[in-house]
């Protein structure tokens, strides 16, 4: 059957009729050639023509509609009772199960049901379906691969308020890694906006679309960290200087907060949890130069107060600004604090009188020192980042560092070591990259350099199984990445080859140092001396022939000491020479003596 549909129209709608005939065709104007205008144009000799013999094509861009999902759950309870009967009432549940239990079809279902579940009890008591089989040839293809490092976006956070803040701190949950804090605070002085929202977010990395909780503190937050022995409780650092923490089973308000008349003066730039006993121990590092000590229980004040002063007097108006710090468990008495000045501040808190707890710097930065970590498979090692560059340092050797990046053209703002990799650590720059450094694989430049958003990154924070990392911008986008197999899983010999090289050639650098600098001492004494002995006047014969002779044992023994020194300095050189030697010389030994000579 055919169904016709007819659209109706009236007349008067479709406007006047058209009338229309056929005539023959008009000349409207007739142009005629004019010689005298061939003087004014210039004949084109060759003359290029385009043809495209491709069908053209339009350009077309479609957006699919967007949709918010929303994480709900369901609560299952004790149910299937008939609705005559109260399951709150104890005696009448029990008669009505032993009623059921005497039922032949209960009985029945119950013996099928059971020698089913018996069966496959046995079953995985007998194959373990989570054993891996060929484990050690597996680890062996993965560290032959020769895979190229790549890293890709997983999914992208943003700042849910119209006025956009800086990510200035990432904190991953300690149990799963499944959520990710973010503190949210704009650190332009003076020139946060009047709207700016002051919340901070907890953020289920399953779901973009929503923060899971919101944190409001009464100043923006610079800092934030979970508490290791409980991931209900969160620890932040203020813009006002104040500490707060949260329990996340009481809500967004904060728990406890320290009084401003004992908290910092300046941001808290970090805050870390101590190992401690009660697992409530914290301490905050800010640019008003101080180190403050907290309890959680008590936040009225602190319980132990460290003054960066360099000249160990305690003096606050002279006090090193603090912008980064470091604590490692398996050194419970030491930390590190990076400051505004590029310089390392190396402490002991344990130290009997304040001036004794500083105990040495590291310099070799021009610029406040943004990240600063320990190497969490050699603690002796660090990592330091600031200015134009990051930097590895020997706890032993002070002068200098023992490697360091090259300059880059943009500033890096932060940076941390890989978790699982004891050669692998990441840093972020101004201008929005991720550089992912592999010193084993190569020093001088990085193994990736990912742009993963156009503004600045300013806060970097890997998962603990070394896979995920989260970034954070100025504009408060916080980007979740994945990084290959072969920058999360450790490599064959990598950590008996890691810094020992460098090492060793810095601390033959240093002893070098240290002769050239007694060898002046010496000189300029000597100096001294003689210059004393012209002034006492005239000697006698005896007295001139005494020195003359102690000078010529002087200059015997300073040339046999000369003469040891440098077979000492050459036998150094050439260890260090055999040791960068490259592998495809076959006799090692024979280039070293030609690059000697």
């Amino acid at each position: 059957m055919e169904i016709v549909y007819v659209y109706t129209k009236k007349r008067s709608e479709f406007g006047r009729q058209c009338n229309f005939s056929d005539r023959p065709a008009e000349l409207h104007v007739d142009i005629l050639p004019d010689i005298s205008l061939a003087a004014n144009f210039t004949v084109r000799d060759p003359c290029n023509v385009t043809v495209q013999c491709a069908e053209e094509m339009s350009e077309h861009e479609v957006n699919t509609e967007r949709f918010e999902s929303e994480s709900r759950g369901i609560n299952h309870v004790e149910g299937g009772w008939p609705k005559d009967l109260n399951p709150e009432d104890m005696e009448v549940t029990i008669r009505y199960r032993k009623k059921v239990e005497k039922d032949e079809h209960y009985q029945n279902t119950i013996m099928q049901i059971a020698g089913l579940m018996e069966h496959c009890c046995k079953q995985n008591n007998a194959t373990d379906i989570y054993q891996e089989f060929f484990e050690e040839e597996d680890d062996e293809v993965v560290e032959e691969s020769e895979e190229q490092p790549s890293a890709k976006t997983i999914n992208v956070f943003r700042d849910p308020n119209e006025v956009k803040r800086t990510a200035t701190s990432l904190c991953w949950h300690p149990d799963g890694n499944h959520k990710l804090a973010v503190a949210y605070s704009s650190l332009e002085f003076q020139r946060a906006p009047n709207d700016m929202s002051f919340d901070s977010y907890i953020w289920d990395i399953e779901n973009p679309n929503k923060p899971e909780m919101t944190l409001k503190p009464v100043s923006p937050l610079v800092c934030l960290e979970y508490n290791p022995k409980d991931s209900h409780i969160l620890v932040g650092g203020s813009y006002n200087g104040q500490i707060a923490y949260w329990d996340t089973r009481k809500g967004s308000q904060p728990a406890e907060m320290s009084t401003i008349e004992h908290s910092h003066r300046d941001p808290v730039y970090k805050v870390i949890w101590l190992q401690s006993k009660t697992g409530t121990d914290i301490f905050s590092a800010s640019t008003d130069g101080q180190v403050l000590w907290w309890d959680i229980r008590k936040m009225s004040e602190p319980f132990e107060r460290l003054v960066l002063d360099p000249s160990k007097k305690g003096n606050l108006d002279n006090a090193l600004g603090a912008v980064s710090l470091e604590f490692e468990t398996t050194m419970p008495t030491k930390f590190m604090v990076g400051t505004e000045q590029g310089l390392v501040v190396s402490c002991n808190r344990k130290a009997k009188t304040p001036a004794e707890k500083i105990v040495c710097t590291y310099s070799g930065h021009h610029g406040p020192i943004y990240a600063l970590q320990r190497n969490p498979f050699f603690p002796k090692n660090f990592l330091t980042v600031a200015d134009w560059t990051a930097r590895i340092w020997s706890e032993d050797i002070k002068e200098s560092s023992i490697m360091w990046t090259k300059y880059h053209m943009a500033h890096l703002l932060d940076g941390c070591w890989s978790p699982v990799r004891p050669s692998v650590f990441f840093t972020v720059k101004m201008d929005g990259t991720l550089d992912v450094w592999d010193i084993l694989f190569k020093q001088n430049d990085p193994t990736l350099s990912l742009k993963v958003c156009d503004e600045a990154l300013c806060s970097i924070r890997v998962q603990d199984n070394g896979r995920f990392l989260g970034c954070g911008s100025q504009l408060g986008t916080t980007t979740l990445l994945e990084v290959s197999a072969g920058l999360c899983t450790l490599q064959k010999n990598e950590k008996a080859m890691m810094f020992e090289r460098e090492t060793k050639r810095e601390k033959i650098l240093e002893a070098r140092h240290r002769e050239m600098r007694l060898k002046e001492r010496s000189r300029s004494e000597q100096s001294r001396e003689d210059e004393g002995k012209e002034a006492d006047g005239e000697e006698s014969t005896e007295e001139l022939v005494a020195r003359a002779e102690r000078e010529f044992f002087d200059i015997m023994e300073a040339e046999k000491k000369k003469e040891w020194n440098e077979e000492r300095q050459r036998e150094k050189v050439k260890d260090v020479l055999l040791l960068e030697a490259p592998s495809s010389i076959y006799n090692p030994e024979s280039w070293v003596e030609k690059a000697l000579l």
